[in-house]
C-alpha cells in the first residue's frame, strides 16, 4: 500500500511551495470560519471546496505529465478560484497564485501567462457583474492579482531554468564520465604496451639465446632461462598493478637516473651493447616527468631490439637548468620508408605534451634511429 502511495510524495514539488500552500490553506479555513456567517448549505459547499483543493494538491504533477494527470493543474486552478465564490473572504488568492505556478511547471510558462490573462479577465467581469461593483473597484482588485501572478510566474520560470541547467549539467557529467573512461582505457593500453610489451620482448630474446646456447654453453643457457623467469615474474606483477598506478615496478626504490640505468642494464643479454650516462647535476624530478623519461628509454630500447637490427644503443640523460633531455640513439637501419608509426611513440609524445615537454623521433643523419624527449624539471599543464 505504501509503495502505491509513494508517488504522492512528488520530489519535483518545491518544498517552499508545499509549506506556503498548507499555511495559506489553514489560514483560508480559519479566516472564513471566523469572519463569515454560514448557512448549512454554504458551510458544506465551502468545506467540500477546501477538501477538493487539498486532494488535488496532493495529486498535482510538477513536470509535464501524460494521461489524466495532465488535466489536474487546470482543475486545481479552478478549484482555488471557486473558493472566492464559496466564501473564503479573498484569502484564497494566494492558493490561486500557487495554482498558476503549478500550471507553469506542468505545462509551460506561456500557458500559465495565458491562464493569468483569462483568469484576471474573468475576475474583473465577475466583480462587476456578479458582485455589482464599479469598474475602479474591479480594477483595484484585479491589478494586484496581475502583479503577484507575474511575480509568481517569474519565480516559476527561474526554477524551471534551474531545472533545465541541472539536467544539462547531469548530461554533461555523464558525457565527461564516458570520456574519462575512454581516456583511462587509452592510458591503460599505453601502460600495457610499455610495461608488459617490454618484459615479453626481453623474455623472448632470453629464451632464444637459451635455445642457441643449450648445446655449446649450457651454463649461459641456464642464465638466460633464469633471467627470463625473473622477467616473467616481474611482468606478471606489473600486469596486476598497471591498472592501479602509473609508476612501474622498476621505479620502486629508485628515482631519476638510477632507475634509467637499471632499465638499460636489464637489456644485457639481448645482443645489444647498451650504454647509459647522466650529464649534469641531477635535481629531484617530479613523478610524472620521471615516468615519461622511463617510458621513453624503455620504448627506445625495445624498438631497437624488435625492429632496428641494431648492435649498439646509447642513452644520454642531460640536465640543463629547468629542462631535462633524454636521447636514445641506435645504430640500426632506421625507419623503413613508408612504414606506419606504431602505438608507442605517439602515446609517448602525448605524455610528453601533458607535462609541458616535447618528444621527437626519426632517422639519424649518420644512420640509425633516435628518440629525443625534452621535458621540464617540474611538470607543467599543457595548453
Amino acid at each position: 500500500m505504501l509503495r502505491r502511495l509513494a508517488w504522492l510524495r512528488d520530489p519535483d514539488r518545491p518544498m517552499l511551495f508545499n509549506v506556503v500552500f498548507w499555511v495559506v490553506f489553514a489560514a483560508t479555513g480559519v479566516v472564513a470560519y471566523v469572519m463569515e456567517t454560514w448557512t448549512p448549505a454554504g458551510a458544506t459547499a465551502f468545506a467540500a471546496n477546501l477538501a477538493l483543493v487539498a486532494a488535488l494538491w496532493l495529486l498535482l504533477p510538477w513536470r509535464h505529465a501524460n494521461g489524466w494527470r495532465r488535466f489536474l493543474p487546470i482543475s486545481f486552478l479552478l478549484a482555488t478560484f471557486a473558493l472566492g465564490f464559496t466564501g473564503s473572504a479573498e484569502v484564497h488568492q494566494l492558493l490561486t497564485l500557487l495554482a498558476i505556478a503549478n500550471v507553469a511547471f506542468a505545462h509551460s510558462v506561456r500557458t500559465a501567462a495565458v491562464v493569468i490573462g483569462c483568469l484576471t479577465s474573468a475576475m474583473f467581469v465577475s466583480v462587476v457583474v456578479v458582485f455589482h461593483r464599479d469598474v475602479p473597484d474591479a480594477t483595484a482588485q484585479t491589478v494586484p492579482v496581475i502583479v503577484f501572478a507575474s511575480f509568481v510566474l517569474g519565480m516559476a520560470s527561474a526554477v524551471l531554468e534551474a531545472r533545465r541547467r541541472r539536467a544539462d549539467a547531469q548530461r554533461l557529467l555523464a558525457r565527461v564520465r564516458e570520456l574519462t573512461v575512454a581516456q583511462e582505457r587509452a592510458r591503460m593500453g599505453a601502460e600495457m604496451h610499455d610495461s608488459i610489451g617490454h618484459h615479453l620482448t626481453v623474455i623472448k630474446l632470453s629464451l632464444e639465446n637459451a635455445e642457441r646456447f643449450r648445446a655449446r654453453r649450457p651454463e649461459a643457457a641456464w642464465d638466460e632461462v633464469r633471467q627470463a623467469k625473473e622477467l616473467a615474474v616481474a611482468a606478471l606483477a606489473d600486469a596486476r598493478r598497471w591498472v592501479r598506478a602509473l609508476r612501474p615496478l622498476a621505479l620502486e626504490g629508485r628515482v631519476g637516473g638510477a632507475a634509467l640505468e637499471r632499465l638499460a642494464a636489464s637489456f644485457d643479454g639481448t645482443g645489444l651493447a647498451v650504454s647509459f650516462e647522466v650529464v649534469g647535476d641531477e635535481p629531484p624530478l617530479e613523478p610524472d616527468v620521471e615516468l615519461v623519461l622511463y617510458r621513453v628509454l624503455q620504448e627506445g630500447l625495445t624498438n631497437a631490439v624488435r625492429h632496428a637490427d641494431a648492435r649498439q644503443v646509447t642513452g644520454t640523460l642531460a640536465f640543463d637548468g629547468e629542462r631535462v633531455v633524454l636521447v636514445v640513439a641506435d645504430d640500426g637501419r632506421g625507419r623503413a620508408r613508408g612504414a606506419r608509426g606504431g602505438f608507442g611513440l605517439p602515446s609517448l609524445a602525448e605524455r610528453a605534451r601533458a607535462v609541458g615537454g616535447t618528444l621527437t623521433a626519426g632517422d639519424r643523419p649518420g644512420g640509425g634511429f633516435e628518440v629525443r624527449a625534452e621535458l621540464p624539471i617540474r611538470a607543467e599543464v599543457a595548453t
